[in-house]
C-alpha cells in the first residue's frame, strides 16, 4: 500500500464516520421531535376533554349527575356509540376524575374533607390505563375517519 493510499483511507474513514454521526444525530432529533409532537397532542387532548367535562360537571346538581354527564362527554369524544365490557371498565375507572372535579367545583360543607385532586385522579387513571392497555389513553382519540362517498339523488 502506498503512503498516499493509506492517507486517503484514513480520510475516507473519517468522512464515513462523520456521515454516520450526522445520520445518528438526525435520527435522534427526528425521534425527539416525534416524541414532543405526541406530548403536545396529548396535552391538548387532555385540556380539551377536561374543559368539556368541567363545563358539564359545573352545572350538575349532584355527583351522580356529574359522573353521568362526564362519562357521556367521554363517550362522545371517543366516538363510543355502543357499550362493551372493556369500555364499561374504562368509563368506571374514569369516574373518580369526574367525582374529584365535582368536589372541586362544588365543595362540600365539611371543612375537614381533604382537598380534591383532579390532576392526581386524572394521573391515576392515565397510569392505570397505560398499565392495562397496549398504549396510552390519549391515543384513543386518534380516530381514522374514512371518507364517505358523496351520493346525489
Amino acid at each position: 500500500m502506498t503512503p498516499a493510499a493509506s492517507f486517503l483511507d484514513t480520510l475516507k474513514a473519517a468522512a464515513d464516520g462523520a456521515t454516520a454521526a450526522e445520520d445518528a444525530f438526525r435520527r435522534s432529533i427526528a425521534e425527539r421531535i416525534k416524541a414532543l409532537e405526541r406530548e403536545r397532542a396529548f396535552a391538548f387532548r387532555r385540556l380539551n376533554l377536561m374543559r368539556s367535562i368541567a363545563e358539564v360537571v359545573a352545572g350538575a346538581e349532584s355527583e351522580e349527575i356529574a359522573v353521568a354527564a362526564a362519562t357521556a362527554i367521554l363517550r362522545t369524544k371517543l366516538g363510543w356509540g355502543s357499550d362493551s365490557d372493556a369500555r364499561t371498565v374504562v368509563l368506571s375507572r374514569f369516574a373518580p376524575v369526574a367525582q374529584a372535579m365535582f368536589a372541586t367545583l362544588s365543595p362540600p360543607p365539611d371543612e375537614e374533607a381533604p382537598e380534591p385532586d383532579v390532576p392526581g385522579a386524572l394521573g391515576e387513571f392515565e397510569t392505570w390505563y397505560g398499565e392495562t392497555h397496549p398504549g396510552p389513553f390519549w391515543a384513543l382519540f386518534e380516530h381514522y375517519m374514512p371518507e364517505t362517498p358523496v351520493v346525489d339523488f
